[in-house]
């Protein structure tokens, strides 16, 4: 994908190595407010279940969203008596800004997150993270609506669910089946880029982030889970749904406009490594072939239909010119985005100049055939002029994905970016400090004892630790 910014692509993706670190492989994070019956149950039963079957070392932190009841206690408690506990305490509410804050601090390679009530059954953590660990996907979700599910819910929960999931579908083509079951684990290389681009500090944090993995190209692993409805919940179903509808019309507009640097949560080509066998083609070429076909399909259906109109009240040569000019416009802005990866403003009027010299040399082809097709028959039928059309269309979209490719919207090669230092885990985890957060995330935590202490901006200054 290409990439107007300094990021680069994402590295490869790799297993993870097996030998021992002072770090923890996985780091879950449990988000709490006024959780003080809950919480010593679930870290409790948390904790035995990781230590039992788990075979990596883990970290279990508690994520305070400022409670007002004991909660501090409890969670204090269990950091002192359970080593592989940690308690963090935040001064303002919201799931996404506790998610952020402490996965942004965390020196685990794999991040998770469950809630307090742990409706979820235990046994589908492992195959959660599993697919993060040996490298096969980016991120990973409980889904409660995968047919091999087993849900327990009362049928207003039920429908809140499956209504929220069609909206996704219809409004942000999402493909991911569950947004909102607390149950996620992500990758730390992938949440060190990808949490800076999340707004939301509140329950839209996860449909928000799953939405921009997946336009961004990223995998995600889905694990049908056994999900028992919590009827304590304290959730406020009518909040709720108004601040995920007000989100999806933001992350909508946002991704509408291109304002998202997605470019820099790509993944380069070879990451399966079978392609690194395959000699002699360049990077994505079969993704951007795929992608232009695609968009030059839509593009030829419009420009029929363009042309079409216009040729009912204007004379053949016209009517292919207008519609030629306005299916070139339309189509070099979705190769832009689509085919070649590239986003935001930068370059997209030179851009468009470009594609509009490949639009004069397909008006010379489709105007030169249908010159010769007007010398040749004198008054040819509208069906003859539209089968000339899609043949000289034809050839030229040969030369314009070689013109587009090669000239437009180049690769760019890696020399022509500036240098960067090896990444360590330490430089890891200054970049996430030093990453742009909202303002709206400005709740603070400290780092885990085992970790350094990351610098950190006016906005996420940190507290002392819960004692």
């Amino acid at each position: 994908m290409r990439t107007d910014t300094s990021w680069g692509t994402l590295p490869a993706r790799e297993h993870l190595p097996v030998e021992v670190t002072d770090a923890p492989v996985l780091d879950v994070t449990i988000p709490v407010y006024n959780e003080e019956q809950d919480l010593e149950p679930c870290v409790r039963r948390l904790h035995e279940h990781l230590a039992r079957t788990f075979p990596y070392s883990f970290r279990i932190t508690i994520a305070d969203n400022a409670s007002t009841d004991r909660t501090p206690r409890v969670a204090a408690r269990l950091d002192t008596e359970i080593p592989e506990v940690r308690a963090y305490r935040l001064e303002q509410k919201g799931r996404g800004r506790a998610l952020r804050t402490v996965w942004s601090h965390s020196d685990a390679p794999v991040l998770a997150y469950m809630d307090v009530d742990l409706s979820t059954d235990l046994n589908a953590l492992l195959p959660l993270v599993a697919p993060l660990i040996s490298g096969h996907s980016d991120l990973a979700i409980g889904s409660r609506l995968s047919r091999s599910a087993r849900v327990v819910r009362g049928p207003k929960r039920e429908f809140i669910s499956r209504a929220y999931n069609l909206i996704l579908k219809s409004s942000l083509s999402a493909r991911f089946s569950d947004a909102q079951c607390g149950f996620k684990a992500i990758r730390r290389d992938v949440a060190q880029r990808l949490l800076p681009m999340v707004e939301d500090t509140g329950w839209f944090f996860d449909t928000e982030m799953l939405v921009l993995a997946e336009r961004a190209g990223l995998r995600i692993h889905e694990v049908p889970v056994d999900w028992i409805d919590d009827p304590d919940s304290t959730v406020h179903i009518v909040r709720t749904a108004t601040e995920d509808l007000k989100g999806v019309w933001r992350v909508g507009r946002a991704l509408a406009v291109g304002a998202l640097p997605l470019d820099r949560l790509a993944r380069p080509f070879g990451d399966d490594p079978r392609d690194r066998r395959i000699g002699g083609v360049p990077g994505g070429l079969a993704r951007q072939l795929v992608g232009f076909c695609f968009v030059g399909a839509l593009s030829t259906l419009f420009y029929l239909l363009l042309y079409s109109v216009f040729r009912a009240t204007a004379s053949p040569q016209l009517a292919n010119a207008i519609a030629l000019l306005v299916s070139a416009i339309a189509n070099t802005a979705a190769n832009r985005r689509l085919t070649f990866g590239v986003r935001g403003r930068e370059r997209a009027v030179r851009h468009q100049a470009q594609g509009l010299v490949v639009f004069a040399i397909g008006l010379a082809l489709t105007s030169g055939s249908l010159a010769a097709l007007d010398t040749a028959t004198g008054t040819p039928s509208h069906s003859t002029e539209l089968a000339v059309l899609i043949a000289a269309n034809l050839a030229a979209t040969v030369l314009r994905f070689l013109l587009l490719r090669a000239w437009v919207f180049p690769e760019r090669r890696t020399d022509d970016l500036p240098p960067r230092e090896p990444a360590t885990a330490s430089d890891s985890l200054s970049a996430t400090a030093s990453a742009p957060v909202p303002a709206t995330a400005s709740a603070s935590v400290p780092a885990p004892a085992s970790a350094p202490v990351p610098a950190v901006s006016d906005t996420a200054d940190l507290d002392s630790r819960t004692a």
